[in-house]
């Protein structure tokens, strides 16, 4: 019998210390800047990615006062395998593997914003869509694989695996519905993931998210609907 409670309390310990739940109707908060605050995501697929999206809710009111990250998804490749980063006055960086293009957008309304971001390792093409509306196609890093054992990361830019965090590269403001899916979504289901459908991701579930909160993070229910 005792056996059994201390298993228990185990399954009890680690699910707090890796909060895995449905974030249906939360977000993250980063309510100021900070180079100890951040989420770690564990991904569901272990496998590498050949194809991938990514879409999110982000809230700020950084964008006119200095650049900052989005999405930041580490791997002993690559510190930047993927990565989603606003640089102020020029608009959204799109890494892949290291390699990076830009969607040129002046800045980011004070409004919760919606974003997907697709690439493909056959063609190279990559999309970025920001509240349902696509912006001009790109290619980038062709027949390149994204690699295993990722360190992702809501709040601040790896330099390095896990690590070496930029206080003036971190988020401020609220991050949530983060959906990720091994595979590039169509147009049509991008447009079911905007007006809130989930389309069943197969690699970062908000409705069952598996993550880790550091330092200075809180959540609270969504601002947008």
């Amino acid at each position: 019998m005792g056996k059994l409670l201390w298993c228990f309390l185990t399954m009890i310990s680690f699910s707090q210390a890796f909060g895995h739940e449905d974030m249906s109707t939360r977000a993250f908060v980063f309510p100021k800047q900070s180079d100890t605050s951040y989420v770690s995501l564990e991904a569901e697929s272990k496998t590498p990615l050949n194809a991938f999206t990514v879409c999110l809710h982000f809230y700020t009111a950084l964008s006119t006062a200095r650049s900052f990250s989005i999405f930041s998804y580490a791997t002993n490749k690559s510190s930047n395998d993927i990565l989603i980063f606003w640089t102020k006055d020029k608009g959204y960086n799109f890494a892949v593997g290291g390699p990076e293009v830009l969607f040129t957008v002046s800045e980011i309304p004070q409004a919760p914003t919606h974003i997907c971001a697709s690439w493909e390792s056959a063609t190279g093409i990559v999309e970025f869509w920001v509240d349902g509306k696509p912006k001009t196609r790109k290619s980038l890093n062709k027949g390149y694989t994204v690699w295993t054992n990722a360190s992702i990361i809501l709040g601040q830019e790896q330099d390095s695996y896990g690590g070496r965090f930029n206080a003036k590269q971190s988020f401020v403001g609220d991050i949530g519905n983060v959906n990720m899916w091994d595979f590039v979504l169509s147009p049509e289901q991008i447009n079911a993931v905007y007006v809130g459908g989930t389309l069943s991701p197969n690699v970062l579930n908000w409705r069952s998210l598996k993550y880790k909160a550091w330092g200075d993070v809180f959540i609270k229910p969504q601002l947008w609907f």
